[in-house]
């Protein structure tokens, strides 16, 4: 299976557009930049951290509008979502 198959198919589960949706609205309401780590939204997206750090790795290339990038690392992974025009 192709890359891009995989990606598409990742995107497709309820998990990673709700993920996505999420992250996108957030970002949005945060002026087009956010910082976030997983175990501080895992309420909110009703996944667990673990989940949410597979998904993000999965979905940096997969998700239109916004950009998912891998930040830093302090006890745990910060990622930066950033809106695109």
């Amino acid at each position: 299976m192709s890359t891009n198959a995989t990606t598409s198919n990742t995107y497709r589960s309820s998990k990673a557009q709700r993920l996505a949706n999420y992250l996108r609205q957030e970002a949005e309401q945060s002026g087009g930049e956010l910082y976030v780590k997983s175990k501080f939204i895992a309420d909110d997206v009703e996944l667990s951290p673990k989940e949410i750090g597979a998904l993000m790795v999965q979905l940096q290339d997969a998700v239109q509008g916004i950009e998912i990038e891998k930040w830093s690392y302090t006890s745990a992974t910060t990622w930066r979502i950033s809106t695109v025009q």
